[in-house]
């Protein structure tokens, strides 16, 4: 059925929404694909369900290539399932909890690897049945503290996860190159460029973890690259690792003075004033930075902990985040920030802009250890023999020359400061170059955590009991729709890549005769018997300047204008995304359109 202006539930905007920060979220509401319910909640719209739908089906085939089978959970969810994982708590805040008049607990699902492990461990006992690759395309949960960017970050989203089941990790590293291997064709058929990088697994688990990024200024992800090949979120960058010193011969360290020098720059220029160095001047990365940081645990509890880092660095809180469970021994996801003026009032012996590390000095003015009772970790650069400036854990005082593993000793090692442009891939292949991304896939060898947790085993070829491992595959399904429109648009509107535009012409009838009217009726009626679909502009009081407006605006790719031209024979024929335009013979458009069409 042809789709006509005219009666479409459709209202174009001259007008960007107000609280709309980038192209995407403008042009979807302004062209009339979504409408915004309420923050981060977002109804869609006739066009808008055309082009979801496409992408969708895209999908569903790559999918179906590899062998997953597709089922559908439901989106309210009981909490026991979530209590055996641990994660109805670790999930804090973000997740949307609710209860039923009978006073049980439900949530709304902001992921499904609980429901997919329970629904295998109900019908499958067997290796034999195994592998099983299962998917599904549902709406997701999320209670965003700030939800922007329409469709990029909002608290109510449609994704796409599947969900492997093989006996051993031979067979895991199987099913995920496979769906590896379908997320690039998925991105390649939808148009939208991508660069897989290495992650981490975060609160989800696992050995192994990838994410597909979409290149563009807006992203919230930040990636970097090497000439080489090397490509990894930040978070995920591992620091080369300098060389450990030999510290025999260095001189013992020395307390200094250093008034009023809390920071890191007032510290340098009175070094370089007061012990001037014979080789060369001080700088930020000669010093030893000691970061306060609070940690709160999936139980709710926080933790106070104490991060040393080069002074030239920044600390970079999502990094620690990524990566700090595991030395707090949580399962789960933790949140990281600076310590607040009420943590550091609990330990006295933290003295702002003079914190050092455990020392073991034999000068008795450095008093007692202000960090005792808690943990302290390093940056991979602090490495045994290096020697540095940092606090004496007295107002107004520093150590100089204080060798790490002679002077001081860590509870371990974290990556805690941002990368930079310049630092050198772990793996040698060269500096690493920055750029920002947003997150449109990512995949997880999951390993055997939830199936443990949830008690999925299978009888092994031997009889026994054997846990099943897990993967986990991501795909934003709606956040595709608003990168797609971030990437493929002009000032004017959206220029859709053509599978998964909401048509296939925009057929647009101008002039007053009916002679024109006639016309493009014949022409959509044959398109469409041709299996093309059409959105045809058939509004009889609307400028064509509207019309055009709206078309560019919709941002179907071929846009087809019958108009004055008819009366010598001709149909406009133009290209969305270079705006060249061709005239071609009535009785030829159709075949012409046809093939132009072609996928």
């Amino acid at each position: 059925m042809v789709l006509r202006l005219s009666t479409l539930f459709l209202r174009t905007l001259r007008d960007d929404p107000a609280d709309a920060e980038v192209a995407s979220h403008r042009l979807l509401v302004r062209a009339g694909y979504i409408r915004r319910a309420a923050p981060g909640i977002y109804s869609w719209l006739p066009l808008g369900l055309k082009v979801l739908a496409k992408v969708e089906a895209v999908i569903r085939e790559e999918m179906e290539e590899i062998g997953a089978q597709e089922v559908h959970f439901p989106a309210l969810l009981p909490k026991e399932p979530y209590e055996a994982t641990n994660r109805w708590t670790e999930y804090g805040d973000g997740i949307f909890r609710l209860q039923d008049r009978k006073g049980a607990d439900y949530l709304l699902a902001p992921t499904h690897e609980e429901m997919f492990t329970l629904l295998v461990k109900d019908l499958y006992t067997s290796y034999k049945d195994l592998p099983v690759r299962l998917f599904q395309i549902q709406t997701k949960y999320r209670d965003e503290a700030r939800p922007r960017a329409g469709l990029l970050r909002g608290r109510e989203f449609i994704m796409k996860d599947s969900y492997s089941f093989d006996i051993d990790d031979e067979a895991l590293e199987e099913s995920y190159q496979l769906h590896r291997a379908a997320y690039v064709r998925i991105f390649e058929r939808l148009g939208l460029e991508i660069i897989p990088v290495t992650a981490t697994a975060g609160a989800m688990g696992g050995s192994k973890s990838e994410e597909f990024l979409h290149p563009t200024p807006i992203g919230e992800d930040t990636f970097v690259r090497s000439a080489g090949g090397y490509t990894a979120n930040v978070e995920a960058v591992s620091t080369v690792v300098p060389a450990a010193l030999d510290f025999t011969t260095a001189p013992a360290a020395e307390v200094h003075d250093t008034p009023d020098t809390p920071t890191i720059s007032t510290l340098v220029d009175h070094a370089n004033a007061a012990a001037p160095r014979d080789d060369r001047a001080w700088t930020a990365a000669d010093t030893l930075k000691n970061v306060v940081l609070a940690a709160r645990l999936p139980t709710g509890e926080r933790e106070i902990l104490v991060v040393g880092v080069p002074g030239d660095r920044a600390v970079d809180l999502k990094r620690i985040e990524a990566t700090i469970a595991g030395h707090l021994g949580s399962g789960g996801e933790v949140a990281v920030e600076t310590a607040t003026e009420e943590d550091l009032a609990k330990h006295p012996g933290l003295v702002k802009g003079y914190i050092g590390p455990g020392l073991s000095l034999e000068d008795p003015v450095l008093g007692a250890d202000a960090t005792t009772g808690l943990r302290y970790l390093v940056d991979p650069r602090v490495v045994s023999g290096t020697a540095w400036i940092t606090g004496a854990n007295q107002p107004g005082r520093h150590v100089f020359g204080l060798i790490a593993g002679r002077d001081f000793g860590w509870d371990g090692t974290i990556e805690a400061v941002e990368v930079r442009e310049g630092d050198e891939a772990p793996d040698g292949s060269g500096p690493l170059i920055a750029a920002r991304g947003i997150e449109m896939g990512h995949i997880f060898q999951l390993g055997r955590k939830y199936a443990e947790a949830l008690g999925l085993k299978v009888l092994d070829r031997n009889g026994k009991l054997t846990t099943v491992t897990m993967g986990s595959y991501g795909v934003g399904v709606t956040r595709a729709i608003a990168a797609l429109a971030e990437s493929n648009h002009d000032d004017r509107g959206i220029i859709w890549p053509r599978n998964v535009a909401p048509a296939d012409v925009h057929l647009v009838a101008t002039g007053k005769g009916t002679e024109v009217y006639e016309a493009a009726e014949k022409l959509a009626a044959e398109l469409e018997s041709d299996g093309l679909t059409v959105l045809y502009d058939d509004r009889p009081k609307v400028s064509p300047g509207v019309k055009f407006g709206d078309a560019e605006l919709i941002g179907v790719p071929t846009i087809v204008v019958v108009g004055r031209g008819l009366a010598e024979g001709v149909i406009e024929v133009r290209d969305r995304r270079t705006g060249e335009a061709q005239n071609v013979a009535v009785d030829e458009t159709a075949a012409f359109l046809r093939r132009l069409t072609a996928h």
